[in-house]
């Protein structure tokens, strides 16, 4: 695994904002991630009138990641229309769980974090064994 770009993520995440479907809320959100085969893939929030069936960028992302070719999510970061880091709802914090797990880490605006700092004793795959 190379040395991970956060900036270059970063600059994929207001990518794929820019292209989000938010007439709504007027909320545009974009993600992108470094895989574990170091693939970069994204994502964007896409509303509905239907406000309940709306989807999260990181819903996309995850979709993203399946469709290309899977893997493990590695490092995300998450932006708002403004471009500034934003914090995934806790939805997406086990969506981004299950696919990357505790290690992965996850721009704030203090820098890196571990997935396990926004969602301490997380529930996943294990606890259903």
């Amino acid at each position: 695994m190379n040395q991970i770009n956060w900036e270059e993520l970063k600059q994929a995440a207001i990518s794929a904002m820019k292209k989000a479907y938010a007439p709504y809320s007027k909320f545009p959100v974009g993600v992108a991630a470094l895989v574990s085969d170091n693939r970069i893939i994204t994502g964007c929030n896409v509303e509905n009138a239907s406000y309940g069936v709306g989807l999260c960028a990181e819903c996309g992302l995850v979709s993203n990641l399946y469709t290309s070719g899977g893997g493990r999510l590695v490092a995300v970061v998450c932006v708002d229309g403004k471009g500034n880091f934003l914090s995934p709802c806790g939805r997406c914090r086990q969506l981004l769980f299950e696919h990357g797990g505790n290690e992965m880490l996850f721009m704030t605006p203090d820098g890196p974090t571990q997935l396990s700092k926004l969602l301490p004793w997380a529930f996943g795959p294990a606890d259903l064994k």
